[in-house]
């Protein structure tokens, strides 16, 4: 399951690709914001990130003004690794090269075509391992560090 929240500033993207994910048959959570009055992004980012983390969800896409609130919000949490797009290259790369399991994108600075040809980049490349993994294995080991989980090496 994919789960999808927006703050105010990217509740119109947030409503395109829900219904994008849907029409791909893609069984999706749409977990707010509902309304364009204010609110604020970490409330929201929270939501996607911790059901990401937790392994509740598959994975997650976060929209707020620029992306990089959500971006911010979203890595906190262990075991996301939320990238921020800006175009099909890194859309492309945030899966391929690290596997990114949350697509964070910026409602004021990206069109809804712009947009829906990035989900569809992000959810049709594999991820290529190799290397790659390697250095998620890092990142995973830094995560465990910092709980206090493991001594570094």
């Amino acid at each position: 399951m994919f789960v999808i929240a927006s703050d105010h500033g990217g509740l119109e993207l947030k409503q395109a690709i829900f219904d994008y994910l849907q029409q791909r048959g893609i069984e999706v959570q749409d977990l707010g914001t509902n309304g364009d009055a204010s609110v604020d992004y970490p409330d929201f980012g929270e939501k996607v990130a911790a059901r990401v983390s937790c392994g509740e969800a598959q994975s997650g896409i976060l929209i707020c003004g620029t992306g990089i609130g959500m971006s911010i919000v979203a890595n906190k949490f262990p075991g996301v690794r939320a990238a921020l797009v800006t175009d099909n290259f890194t859309a492309r790369m945030a899966k391929e090269h690290n596997n990114a399991n949350v697509l964070v994108m910026g409602g004021r600075v990206l069109d809804v075509g712009q947009a829906l040809e990035m989900v569809e980049t992000w959810l049709d490349t594999e991820f290529e391992a190799g290397r790659h993994q390697r250095r998620l294995d890092k990142i995973a080991q830094l995560e465990k560090r910092l709980r206090g989980e493991s001594s570094p090496e």
